[in-house]
């Protein structure tokens, strides 16, 4: 078994650099079977979802070759097989697959999708959005089979602002015929980022980054050259660490709209920012302000920075709250962050910390990759030696986490034991 061990309280500066989006490589990878020529995505992080993603699309026959930062997919080379849960188990965006397949040769049989176990994450919007174009979905067991004679567009509303669900219906209505709109729909970056990629390839896509995205079906796709967008969610980690353990920790490649609801509670909180146009620069203080964040869809604070995030509140003179919205069992980091000495309160999906606390290193388990981040966050701003077991969920998200952090100052590996 890996586990990561940080002996923290050690300031850290430098610079680090912001790898690809995570939440954008692992639709774009799914969406580049629709084309029918190569596809270069530059800017995928190196990181087990994005592996396992290139590993699907190898079973389905695509070419797949990986140079630095770059991969490059031949897809005019798959067959429509069964994808077994040896993939899909391993994480949630494996659904991608099924918009993906469904747009392009309007059949896909796949088992359920895996990932963090952070609550229900029902893919019932997918479905209703594939069956508003025409398809045919029947469950057997685990596995879903979509199939469509054609693909029609059709006016389909969201009940919630889902990302996946969003990305899934533009995928499969991209070679509908017809117009479809999408109401309701999530405004993240990422989605904006899968759109473009879309659109380079041939698709008419119009609004995203709005609530209503709308799509006029072309008859093909052809491949193109496309660059995945800075990842906000690892900017919002290194920021927040740099917040309790920075000297002038520079973060750089970054766009800095895209996480304006967290760098605007580090100032309220009375943070060191210096905001640039692709960078940030932060310095950790003794004490912060208390702060309150409830997580919201896009351009609200993201549920994904929520938990590393309050790990910073053990900084805070005294009580601040956190108030979570998107995902139910997304608290799990709490009883970990409790062990290394934080107060904690919760009462349903509301939190309560008071402190300052003092951090004190211990052994902790990575429940999720968030939580994992989280753990990673106090393991640096602890004192003492803080080991992290279940890293294999952190590995999932964060492309050279130990190296970008060594770098900088900080003392961590990872070890066998």
């Amino acid at each position: 078994m890996k586990v990561m061990r940080i002996e923290g309280n050690h300031k850290l500066s430098g610079t680090i650099k912001i790898s690809g989006a995570k939440n954008s490589s692992v639709a774009l990878l799914p969406a580049s079977l629709l084309a029918d020529s190569d596809v270069t995505i530059c800017n995928v992080p190196e990181i087990t979802d994005t592996d396992v993603l290139c590993q699907t699309l190898e079973y389905l026959g695509a070419d797949v070759r990986r140079a630095s930062e770059s991969v490059v997919i031949t897809p005019n080379t798959i067959t429509n097989k069964v994808i077994p849960q040896e993939y899909t188990s391993k994480l949630r965006a494996s659904y991608y697959f099924m918009g993906a397949l469904l747009g392009k040769l309007k059949h896909v049989e796949i088992y359920l999708p895996g990932g963090c176990s952070i609550g229900a994450r029902p893919i019932n919007l997918h479905l209703k959005g594939f069956e508003a174009l025409g398809a045919t979905i029947t469950n057997d067991g685990d596995k879903f089979i979509v199939d469509a004679k054609e693909l029609k567009g059709a006016h389909i509303y969201l009940d919630i602002a889902s990302v996946g669900a969003t990305i899934n219906i533009m995928l499969a209505a991209v070679l509908a015929k017809g117009k479809t709109i999408i109401d309701n729909a999530a405004k993240e970056p990422e989605i904006v980022n899968i759109a473009t990629f879309l659109n380079n390839m041939g698709a008419k896509i119009t609004g995203a980054g709005t609530s209503e995205i709308r799509i006029v079906g072309v008859e093909k796709l052809e491949g193109c050259y496309h660059e995945v967008i800075p990842d906000r969610i690892e900017t919002g980690t290194y920021l927040i660490i740099g917040a309790l353990v920075g000297d002038q920790l520079k973060v750089y490649n970054v766009i800095p709209e895209h996480i304006e609801s967290l760098t605007s509670k580090l100032e309220e909180m009375g943070s060191n920012l210096e905001i640039g146009s692709d960078y940030i620069t932060i310095s950790a203080k003794d004490k912060y302000l208390p702060a309150e964040i409830k997580t919201l869809s896009y351009p609200g604070f993201p549920t994904d920075l929520q938990q590393p995030f309050s790990v910073l509140l053990s900084k805070c003179e005294g009580v601040s709250k956190v108030e979570e919205t998107i995902w139910e069992n997304r608290f799990m980091h709490l009883k970990e962050l409790e062990k290394m000495g934080m107060k904690i309160e919760r009462n349903g999906m509301v939190a309560t910390f008071t402190g300052p606390n003092k951090l004190v290193g211990t052994e902790v388990q990575a429940t999720d990759l968030r939580a994992g981040a989280a753990l990673v966050a106090a393991g640096l701003a602890a004192d003492g030696v803080t080991t992290i077991s279940n890293i294999e969920h952190i590995l999932r998200g964060y492309e050279g986490i130990v190296e970008k952090l060594t770098d900088v100052g900080a003392k961590i590996k990872i070890e066998e034991i």
